[in-house]
């Protein structure tokens, strides 16, 4: 995050932990005080997708509505540990602006759950969305994923290894491509605190690797990061976007000059758009390998 903003974020904060409230952090509050993409709409809020409280999604649809629209979910970062799908509405409206009826998952975190639990999750988000997005515009036989940080790793989990998406009684072949912003893709072995306690148990660390299922039958992705990355290294994304390059896959590999891990996620935001073009590259690629054009009525696009 930039500097200026985080320090204004976290002083902001602190002003208003001092009158008693508790519920804030700097993503919090640049999503509540931030300009917001018009052409998209939350549509519905915290529909659930399962019995557990962190199952529970938004759906945000162009500001004109669409027409079997092409549907993204997307999954918010926070290290499988934290996050809240409340702090990503700037997200969904950006994405929902450029034509997609968009789907942003909670899910449950660590120590509740470990690996593969998360994934299961996800997977029955995608379930809901084939059973519901209709509803909205959207068409459940065109899908695609897209995540920043943890929620990338989630997206392409989900998007390489079929056997959560086939669990939860989704056909794989729904999903048209993905996307990863900032993504670990290649992280074993666990060497960092919280890779050992989500994935530390897990009885083949190879299979907690999304590099493990890059095979030809793989969706096509679109993989971003920025060269200032020091969470998650770069090598990440080259390893996984040259395993799917040798096996014929299209890929989009980007890497941002300037750009650290969470500036990956700022991007799509009104505010921070102008520190790289990733908003209109992953959402191009994204509109070429769903399939048929999507049709999305009259919508129009606050973007600076």
């Amino acid at each position: 995050m930039t500097r200026a903003f985080a320090a204004f974020a976290t002083l902001a904060c602190l002003t208003l932990a001092a009158l008693g409230v508790t519920a804030c952090s700097p993503l919090a509050l640049f999503d509540a005080i931030g300009p917001r993409d018009q052409g998209g709409r939350l549509a519905q809020k915290s529909a659930a997708f399962g019995i557990h409280p962190r199952q529970r999604l938004d759906v945000f649809t162009p500001a004109g509505g669409a027409a079997d629209a092409t549907v993204l979910v997307f999954f918010y970062g926070g290290s499988w540990k934290s996050g809240a799908k409340d702090d990503y509405e700037f997200v969904g409206q950006a994405l929902a602006a450029q034509g997609f009826v968009t789907v942003i998952p909670d899910y449950r975190v660590y120590p509740e759950v470990r690996f593969p639990d998360f994934l299961d999750d996800g997977a029955a988000a995608i379930a809901w969305v084939r059973d519901n997005i209709a509803e909205y515009g959207g068409d459940p036989r065109r899908i695609v994923l897209a995540g920043h940080s943890a929620g990338a790793y989630n997206a392409l989990m989900l998007g390489l290894d079929p056997r959560y998406l086939r669990k939860a009684g989704v056909d794989p072949k729904v999903i048209r491509a993905v996307a990863g912003l900032s993504g670990p893709y290649d992280f074993h072995p666990f060497d960092q605190d919280t890779s050992r306690d989500v994935f530390g148990q897990a009885p083949d660390p190879a299979e907690t690797q999304p590099i493990t299922f890059a095979g030809p039958h793989s969706p096509p992705a679109f993989l971003a990061t920025g060269d200032n990355d020091t969470l998650v290294r770069p090598r990440n994304t080259q390893s996984l976007a040259a395993r799917l390059r040798a096996v014929r896959v299209p890929v989009q590999e980007r890497i941002y000059p300037g750009l650290d891990h969470a500036d990956t996620l700022l991007a799509l935001s009104v505010t921070f758009r102008s520190k790289a073009p990733e908003l209109s590259e992953m959402t191009t690629f994204l509109k070429q390998y769903a399939g048929t054009q999507q049709h999305v009525r009259s919508v129009s696009r606050w973007d600076r």
